[in-house]
Order: structure tokens, then sequence, then C-alpha cells
């Protein structure tokens, strides 16, 4: 792909995401609708992402006021389409209340932990939403698979997953796990546009490449993770990605199902005069470090 081509297609993917936000901005100014409605016939994808969203903001408002735990967790293959759900769910949410947690290579020190010991410390307190972009089932995927844990640690992790999450919803947590599915082709579309488009390249990690060559190896992987870990009190929820748009959608109007909640109407927030005049007498301008108008 020419240079060219690549900047053009850059240019056009912060364009997109430009025009998404500004037309969900617009639209926080309808009037709420107080009853849950049907999805309609006919829709445009951004129209309802902002009606989801507008929603998501009075879930996360049950959740402070009611000091409810929420822990969701994002896993799936490469590039399934993971972190735009995420980013859509959190872009018009309180950071303090709605966070992501996406963990790194565990250190010396973290692997001679025990293995759920370096995830403990971010689940939710009460009033808190947790969205884990991959979890503790990295033991149950890439570890497992690139052989980066034993196979002793690997049997312990499918045995005792499923304890330490029934201990979680025991304690309150309301946990949500959900599994990304894109198809091979899919998949290798993605990857080479992340290739070629200096905007998603960072996505894209050797490890990913990598992993493109276990393909089957990791599908053997997930439905022995599913079989262990697929319970009634914390089953799996397979969202279909090959198709983002829809998939954002979905995976949005589910999580709004498994929390519930109410109609809250937002406050009257009186807004204070402003401070009289004392006399107080500003330093110069010419004493402060102005950003250069370049625009």
């Amino acid at each position: 792909m020419s240079a060219k081509k690549q900047k053009k297609n850059a240019k056009g993917e912060v364009l997109s995401d430009v025009k998404e936000h500004h037309t969900i901005e617009t639209s926080w100014h309808r009037t709420p609708q107080a009853k849950a409605r049907k999805r309609p016939k006919t829709y445009k994808y951004v129209d309802e992402l902002a009606y989801l969203q507008s929603e998501l903001i009075k879930l996360q408002e049950w959740v402070r006021v009611h000091g409810l735990k929420v822990a969701v967790i994002f896993e799936g293959r490469d590039a399934a389409g993971k972190g735009g759900v995420i980013k859509r769910i959190t872009e018009s949410l309180n950071p303090r209340v709605c966070r992501i947690v996406a963990l790194g290579t565990p250190t010396e020190r973290e692997r001679s932990q025990w293995y759920y010991q370096r995830y403990v410390p971010h689940l939710p307190a009460a009033g808190e939403i947790v969205l884990f972009d991959r979890s503790w089932y990295n033991r149950a995927g890439v570890e497992h698979v690139m052989g980066f844990c034993s196979k002793e640690e690997y049997k312990e992790f499918l045995r005792s997953c499923p304890l330490f999450e029934e201990m979680l919803v025991h304690s309150g947590i309301i946990l949500v796990k959900y599994w990304f599915s894109v198809s091979d082709e899919e998949q290798e579309k993605r990857f080479q546009e992340r290739i070629h488009n200096p905007v998603k390249r960072w996505k894209l990690s050797p490890m990913d490449l990598e992993s493109r060559k276990h393909w089957v190896e990791y599908s053997k992987a997930k439905d022995v993770m599913f079989k262990a870990t697929d319970l009634k009190i914390c089953p799996w929820h397979v969202v279909e990605s090959d198709n983002k748009k829809r998939a954002r959608l979905n995976c949005i109007t589910h999580l709004l199902t498994q929390v519930p909640y109410e109609q809250m109407s937002p406050v009257e927030i009186e807004v204070p005069p402003r401070q009289q005049d004392i006399g107080y007498k500003r330093p110069k301008m010419s004493s402060q470090r102005f950003v250069p108008k370049v625009y």
C-alpha cells in the first residue's frame, strides 16, 4: 500500500471517530425515554449508539447511588472488536465510576503469587463498574496455547476458576462475561488493515501475529474453557463480531439487561452567582507563557 493511501486511511479513521462523537454529543439534548423501547426496524448506527450511551449513563448512576459492584470481562480472539466496544461504553461515563483494567505481562514477582492475586485489587468496590480488557482467562488462552504456563497450572485454573467466580458472585459482584467471536477471514482483513493504517498499527502486537499460527489450538482451548467455566451462576455470552458496529450495539444492549436499573432523572443544578469584583488585580499577560495560536 502506498504512503499516500496509508495517510488517507488514517485520516479517514480519525475523521470517522470525530463525526461519530459529535453526532452522539448533540443527541444528549433529546428528551429521555422513561420506558425501554424496541429496536426500530430501520435505524442509523450512530442514533442507536447515542440512545444506548444515554442508557449507560442511567445505569452508571444507578450503580453509583445504590452501591452496586459490576465487573465485565471482555475476551476473544485478537482483532475481534473488544476494544471498540469498551471505547463506546466508557467514552460518555465518569472514569471515577467506570474504569478499564488492561494488565500487561506479569512481573517475576507476580508470577510467584497466587494466580488470581494480581486481578483481585482491580475488582470493583461499591458504586463501581470495572471493564476487564482481557482477564484471568489469559491462563486458559494465550498462556496455555503459547506454553507460558505448565500443564499443572492450566489444569488447576480450569478447576479453580469456577470456584473463584462463584466467590465473587456470592460476595455481591455482578459478573458479566463476553466472548467476541470473529471469523478467520475477517480477522485476517483487520490484521492487514492494522498493518497498513498508522492510526491502528499500535493495536497489532508480535504476539497477535504469532497467535495466527495457532488458530486451531486457540479454538480447542476456547471450547475446553467454555466447558469448564460456562456455568449458570456466571455464564459466557458470545458476541458475533464480524460486523463491528452491530457487535457494539448488541453487546451494549445486552449489558444493559444484565444490571437491573431504573429511570433516573438528573438532579436540577442551580448555578451560584459569580463572586463580585473585590479589586483584585491579575498579573500582566506578558508574564505568562501562552500556547502559540497556530490555528
